[in-house]
């Protein structure tokens, strides 16, 4: 029995779902980042510098919100990618979201 051919612009459903819950990591991801920026504004007692505990809580929120909108752009690049043909996203955004990561952890170890 032979496989019936796909229609021109079809892509397999595995590959729009595996995009699909990368995306939905991503959110998770930003989800948990503005939570934590949350915390550190409202729930955690004082830092040592007020300016200092609202830098770190403002970051978190807004790396959180970079997050949410690196992963809807990458999904939206990888499914017209996976539809029309063409290159899937770089790592460039992935890096910038990394380092700011990396800044706001390494904060966060010299305030407390």
């Amino acid at each position: 029995m032979s496989e019936q051919p796909s229609p021109p612009g079809s892509v397999d459903a595995r590959f729009t779902l595996a995009a699909e819950r990368t995306m939905l990591a991503w959110i998770r991801t930003s989800l948990g980042l503005v939570a934590a920026g949350v915390a550190v504004l409202h729930v955690i007692g004082e830092f040592t510098s007020p300016v200092l505990q609202t830098v770190l809580g403002v970051g978190l929120v807004l790396l959180g919100a970079a997050c949410a909108a690196v992963g809807g752009r990458r999904w939206y690049q990888t499914t017209h990618a996976l539809e029309n043909g063409g290159h899937m996203p770089g790592p460039f955004a992935i890096w910038v979201l990394i380092g700011g990561l990396v800044v706001v952890s390494l904060a966060f170890v010299f305030v407390r």
